[in-house]
């Protein structure tokens, strides 16, 4: 600081004014001044380029007012185009794809789709992986773009809603439980084959029930019933006649080999006259 002294004189007199004898400047010299510039040339420094930063993280981020990259904010959630890889669980509420496009999941393990209850436990899951497809739940059930159902599964029975089942190529399907049933409550069945259909059961019986009438034909082959014991329990006994005219009826004859021929019925048996069948 500068210290001054203050004289008071009267008019007509003349003072000299004393000289100051200390003067002490105010400010920030040497290196101080010098470490100031510097801290403050640093700082604009790293202003410029955490600036820069962020503008690069801005323009490859694709930041703008709707949202990030191929994320936009709309109204209704988040929408999301193009090709997207989640490292961590997904949790939405609904997932669906624009109307021109399909939705794709891809993972280079599995993609599981999980549904819970309230309480947080999983009474649902859907497990593609490289291997199988594997589907837990109550029921299974596939239908068809009209809402009629093609296919359900459950721990009761399986139900196929199409009018036919086809298995293509040399395919085997076996049914290890302890019965099968093949049932049609309001249509037909048909089983089509044109190499043929082979039904065996190796230790039981084969049993076909009808309500009306069952047809074994053959239009080009034979009718082959290969067994020790054929039998015929319901045949009805016919009664006798008054006459001995055959009246249109025919008796029943077997060849050597097995074949059956039909005879005219007579008094006595005419399987002999008609033998010439078996030749």
């Amino acid at each position: 600081m500068v210290r001054e002294q203050y004289t008071t004189t009267t008019p007509g007199t003349s003072l000299e004014r004393p000289k100051n004898e200390y003067v002490y400047k105010i400010g920030i010299y040497g290196w101080r001044k010098r470490c100031l510039y510097l801290f403050v040339l640093l700082l604009l420094i790293i202003l410029v380029v955490n600036f820069s930063l962020t503008i690069w993280i801005l323009k490859v981020m694709w930041f703008s007012p709707t949202g990030m990259g191929h994320l936009r904010v709309t109204k209704e959630g988040l929408r999301l185009e193009g090709e997207s890889e989640f490292l961590f669980p997904l949790y939405a509420k609904e997932i669906h794809s624009r109307v021109d496009s399909s939705l794709l999941l891809q993972s280079t393990h599995n993609v599981t789709v999980n549904a819970r209850n309230s309480n947080g436990e999983v009474t649902g899951r859907l497990n593609v992986g490289p291997k199988m497809v594997e589907f837990h739940g109550q029921q299974f059930l596939i239908n068809s773009k009209d809402g009629k159902p093609l296919f359900t599964v459950d721990e009761n029975e399986v139900v196929i809603g199409t009018d036919k089942l086809r298995v293509t190529d040399c395919a085997t399907v076996r049914f290890p439980a302890p019965a099968f049933r093949l049932e049609s409550p309001t249509r037909s069945l048909s089983m089509d084959a044109p190499r043929g259909i082979n039904i065996k059961a190796q230790a039981g019986n084969i049993e076909a029930l009808s309500q009306m009438d069952i047809k074994l034909h053959s239009s080009d082959g034979v009718l082959l019933l290969d067994a020790e014991t054929v039998r015929l329990p319901k045949l009805p006994e016919g009664a006798r006649g008054g006459s001995g005219i055959s009246q249109g009826l025919y008796e029943i004859c077997v060849c050597p080999d097995g074949k059956l021929y039909l005879s005219v019925a007579g008094v006595g048996s005419t399987c002999q006259e008609y033998s010439r069948v078996c030749q």
